[in-house]
């Protein structure tokens, strides 16, 4: 299987610790901004995951006080303005294929943000399974504020079914921004952590994942994404078949000997 602990991307900070990798944008100056370059970078790094048998769980991290303040406006903005049709696909599909790829990298996601969170840097947080983020955080889908529609990298579909369509509409129609409060009080922010403290309860609840049953970590990742559409009778019967899958796991049998032996369990992903 792939080993990603050596990579040396250009566009962001890469870490592997512990079964754990760190990503953090690094333009700090510009609070971490997207380029061309970046976007397909995570794109690929994310593709690679699923073979890499070093990282059982991502955590996006922020950098400097900020975790990423969307599509640079000279390095994106501008230059998509002289694209032709064509070109402007070419972009958007690949901005999509980021959040594809993210959710297909077969490993749980958690996005620890803080400080400013805007446009597609708000969709990294949201392609997340997991989010964290301070009380200082950010968010804004404010596509619609500089003259594009909300539905960007997904957004329509999924944001609606983490805070509900009334909400998501809201945001994505006004471009407004969204509290670390209301974020919590919403479901987006499954907890907020003081500043000096997020990358350490990031970290934490990582390493959680990480000693965990890493397969079947993966077989649910795979499982609430595909049930997004099917009916119940469908979604019933793929789950009865992927819990017999895990089933026949040794971490499964190892979880019951553990449990006979009044011992807590030691997992291998196996």
């Amino acid at each position: 299987m792939t080993a990603l602990a050596g990579l040396t991307p250009r566009h962001f900070l890469w870490q592997v610790a512990d079964g754990v990798a760190t990503i953090r944008l690094n333009r700090p100056e510009r609070k971490n901004p997207l380029t061309f370059d970046s976007y397909a970078e995570l794109r690929d790094t994310f593709r690679a995951l699923p073979e890499a048998a070093d990282v059982d769980v991502v955590v996006l991290a922020s950098n400097a006080g900020n975790f990423c303040s969307g599509g640079d406006v000279h390095e994106i903005i501008g230059p998509l303005v002289g694209l032709d049709m064509k070109g402007l696909l070419a972009f958007t599909r690949m901005t999509g294929d980021l959040v594809r790829a993210m959710l297909h990298c077969g490993k749980p996601v958690i996005a620890a943000v803080d400080g400013v969170c805007a446009g597609a840097g708000a969709i990294l947080a949201m392609a997340a399974d997991l989010r964290l983020a301070t009380p200082e955080a950010r968010c804004a889908f404010l596509f619609t504020r500089v003259g594009l529609a909300g539905c960007d990298m997904g957004a329509c579909a999924i944001l609606p079914r983490i805070i509900g369509q009334g909400r998501a509409a809201e945001l994505l129609y006004t471009g407004r921004v969204m509290t670390a409060a209301e974020g919590e009080r919403w479901g987006f922010w499954n907890a907020l952590h003081p500043a000096a403290e997020i990358d350490a309860a990031a970290t934490t609840l990582a390493r959680s994942l990480a000693d965990g049953p890493t397969f079947a970590h993966g077989i649910t990742k795979t499982q609430l994404l595909r049930e997004w559409s099917m009916g119940l009778d469908e979604a019933l019967e793929a789950e009865a078949q992927a819990q017999a899958l895990c089933m026949q796991t040794r971490d499964f049998e190892r979880a019951y000997r553990a449990f006979v032996e009044k011992t807590r369990p030691v997992f291998h992903g196996d």
